[in-house]
């Protein structure tokens, strides 16, 4: 479900309360822990953060006016959709997140290719996606995005 909002704040108001508290507590592990150089915004419909113009002129290949995406949070019609593009291009981040997701919570990891998702909101590792979002800085992102896409 893409959000019409324009402002981080504005899509958190649209959210119905249930889903207000998670989102708005996921959000803040992410900003707690995101390195330096990555941007909170709206991307997609969805809460994005990104590495911004300022860093990364060349932005994202699919559309070149749009920054670099890296992490993205959204209320799903059943789940809160968790986006993390490292996760889906390192494989080492991949093997750590999903042995250190049993150690969290009880219960099935249920992932895509970088789209963690969650049915339970009370089953929900902020602390583990707060380090997740620490673990990969703009440079690294980058050098990973380009090592993929400028082959």
């Amino acid at each position: 479900m893409q959000s019409k909002a324009t402002t981080p704040e504005a899509y958190l108001k649209e959210l119905p309360e249930e889903r207000k508290e998670v989102i708005s507590k996921i959000r803040s592990k992410i900003l707690e822990n995101l390195p330096k150089g990555f941007e909170e915004t709206m991307s997609y419909g969805m809460l994005g953060y990104v590495v911004p113009h300022s860093k990364y002129p060349d932005g994202y290949h699919c559309d070149p006016r749009t920054p670099l995406p890296f992490i993205n949070l959204a209320s799903q019609k059943n789940h809160v959709g968790f986006y993390h593009m490292g996760i889906y291009s390192d494989p080492k981040l991949m093997e750590w997140f999903t042995t250190e997701y049993p150690k969290h919570v009880s219960g099935k990891l249920d992932m895509g290719k970088s789209c963690i998702r969650f049915k339970n909101m009370k089953k929900i590792p902020y602390d583990l996606l707060g380090e997740l979002a620490s673990k990969m800085t703009t440079d690294q992102w980058i050098e990973r995005y380009e090592s993929a896409i400028k082959k």
